[in-house]
């Protein structure tokens, strides 16, 4: 019982955290003319309620794609539709076709701000408690501090509730799939993450683990026995979800093939603004958009992406244990937003769900990389007028996290799996890898301060307007790429031992 209301007290907490970053500014907020993010969630609504939905996707003289058009899965449109019903009853003029846009007033931010929590409230926090409490070893004490952890990770909340997007929906859904696989139930971990996927493409990320651990178990099962029907319900469970979210655009292949088109877009270019990833930092020293053709940089991104994804996925097919899950999925989100093509600086919180799940397990690391990934998003989070959230959510989540989980105090080198390390440096002189661990993370959170800083205080040169943006996201890109690399290297190693187990308990 006592555990019972530790867990609703995070969860009173997370709330008011989250409403708290919500009373602030939002993507575009009286910029017309096209406004922001928050304007696209609410122009869809729009398009949704008013358009039939064969139009939803297709550019007509009611439906201009050039102006936020649907570019996201069927599940997407379809929770608009939802808001835009309840929005339609509460102030027609939300939802006016033409006339409603770039709508904006203290009503109706409250209005939208209030969806994004009743949607995490159904779906990301009750599955985030649920891991917690269910999948994660130690003390009950272990536990609640994870959830609360969990719960306050500031990326999420200042995208969602900041700068306005419903990612808790598609991560939320993500992670009923792993809860539901941790548990045994594969078939509805199956379709949570379907439900993810039709919500949000870019949930391909996670695609590639949830495939090979399903395959490998069932492989291991027997593909002549009990592996063989559990490969054949997992398949039903998958396309009878996928028909069901697609089944108004069934009906004409060209309407179906029509939203394909609009979900993959490859006119966008390689990367967008100053994203934290590979190409966006080689782009400093080599113009690969001038060098190459459209052509040649998808070819050259998909074929990084998978070369980078490959050992972590086959090791993945080979042990498929519920350990090797949770790191294949930090690997794969973090090999895809490092190569892959048309990344954007907010789908980094992709690569920071898997991590959350490790927070319990590798908590210095994990704390490590949560805070550079909201570092990653200063120069959208500025832009946004989101400093003083940033610095109060990234200063609450860094004591907590350090505190509550005894970071610094676990971080040996068995618990912080470095043992590999030495294998790999073997011509070097044996190195306490765990305190050149511990003064990087001092190092790094010094950097990102000082960094964060500069950003709001200092004028870049004039023939450097992109100064500060650009070193923002090259240092969380050598932050990004040294985790992917060591991520694959705990994957390698084995399992955890119970006996750093009982360290951390």
């Amino acid at each position: 019982m006592q555990t019972w209301s530790l867990v609703s007290l995070c969860v009173l907490l997370g709330v008011v955290v989250r409403w708290g970053v919500s009373l602030n500014s939002y993507s575009g907020a009286g910029r017309p003319p096209m406004f922001g993010d928050y304007e696209a969630q609410r122009h869809w609504q729009e398009v949704t309620y008013n358009l039939p939905v064969q139009e939803w996707y297709l550019n007509t003289t009611d439906n201009n794609l050039n102006y936020w058009g649907l570019d996201y899965p069927p599940l997407t449109a379809y929770h608009s539709l939802i808001c835009a019903y309840i929005a339609k009853i509460i102030n027609p003029e939300w939802v006016e076709l033409h006339k409603s846009r770039g709508y904006e007033s203290p009503a109706h931010k409250l209005f939208m701000r209030a969806t994004v929590l009743v949607a995490d409230l159904l779906i990301y926090i009750p599955a985030v408690v649920l891991y917690c409490l269910y999948l994660t070893d130690g003390s009950a004490k272990k536990k609640v501090s994870t959830l609360f952890c969990f719960l306050l990770y500031p990326g999420l909340i200042l995208i969602d509730y900041g700068h306005f997007q419903y990612n808790g929906v598609s991560l939320g859904f993500a992670l009923w799939g792993v809860l539901a696989l941790g548990l045994g139930w594969d078939s509805l971990g199956s379709m949570a993450f379907c439900l993810a996927l039709n919500y949000k493409q870019m949930e391909l990320y996670h695609a590639l683990p949830f495939f090979c651990y399903l395959l490998g178990k069932c492989v291991k099962l027997g593909l002549m026995g009990r592996g063989f029907f559990l490969l054949v319900r997992i398949a039903s469970t998958v396309l009878v979800t996928f028909a069901l979210c697609w089944l108004p655009f069934l009906s004409d292949p060209s309407r179906a093939l029509q939203v394909v088109r609009r979900i993959f877009p490859v006119a966008r270019g390689l990367f967008e603004d100053k994203v934290a990833n590979t190409w966006c930092s080689l782009n400093i020293l080599i113009k690969i958009r001038s060098i190459l053709s459209s052509d040649s940089q998808i070819y050259l991104s998909t074929a990084c992406t998978l070369l980078a994804v490959l050992p972590s996925s086959v090791r993945l097919l080979t042990k498929p244990t519920f350990w090797q899950f949770k790191l294949a999925l930090a690997n794969s989100s973090l090999a895809f937003f490092l190569f892959s093509y048309q990344v954007h600086e907010k789908s980094i919180l992709l690569a920071a769900l898997p991590v959350c799940l490790l927070l319990n397990d590798l908590p210095l690391v994990a704390i490590y990389f949560l805070q550079v990934s909201t570092f990653s998003m200063v120069p959208l989070l500025l832009k946004d007028g989101l400093l003083v959230p940033y610095v109060v959510t990234s200063l609450a989540f860094l004591f907590f996290g350090v505190f509550l989980l005894s970071a610094l105090e676990h971080c040996s080198e068995e618990e912080l799996r470095l043992g590999a390390y030495h294998k790999l440096l073997f011509c070097l002189p044996k190195l306490d890898m765990a305190c050149i661990v511990r003064w990087k993370f001092y190092i790094s959170v010094a950097v990102m301060a000082g960094l964060s800083f500069a950003s709001v205080a200092l004028v870049p040169p004039p023939h450097l307007p992109d100064l500060f943006p650009v070193l923002v996201s090259t240092t969380a890109f050598l932050h990004f790429f040294g985790t992917f690399l060591y991520f694959n290297v705990v994957q390698f190693s084995g399992p955890p031992s119970r006996k750093s187990q009982k360290k951390k308990n």
